[in-house]
């Protein structure tokens, strides 16, 4: 009997590891990076307090326009999301780097980060 080389086994499990639902995320990270805000003063607190994190895949946080990871979240409502952002949950910190941020200034960047209305 032949031993399989090292090299092949990593290569096939690499190969696995592609398989599946989760092999390729529905939004780039360049897309996320490239998206902005409308609102040039939404665009300047998205990018010094929101885009760090929800642009960056490694963050695992839900990507900018990624509707697919921010669905589930946007059923727990709007008052749900903004407990979340000003109080901070799992690895969201409170207030999401923006403490001087409005409730509704929180609530228009998870409406465009998640790129659809939320619920009230």
């Amino acid at each position: 009997m032949r031993a399989i080389p090292i090299t092949l086994l990593l290569a096939l499990a690499t190969m696995l590891h592609g398989c599946g639902d989760d092999a390729k995320p529905a939004v780039t990270s360049s897309i996320a990076s490239s998206a902005t805000p409308s609102d040039p003063a939404l665009a300047q607190i998205y990018a010094n307090s929101c885009q760090l994190c929800h642009a960056n895949p490694a963050a695992n946080a839900p990507l900018t326009g990624d509707r697919k990871a921010w669905a589930p979240r946007i059923q727990q409502g709007a008052d749900t999301l903004l407990d979340h952002a000003i109080n901070g949950y799992n690895s969201m910190p409170p207030m999401g780097q923006c403490v001087e941020c409005s409730q509704e200034q929180f609530l228009q960047l998870i409406g465009f980060m998640a790129d659809q209305p939320l619920p009230e």
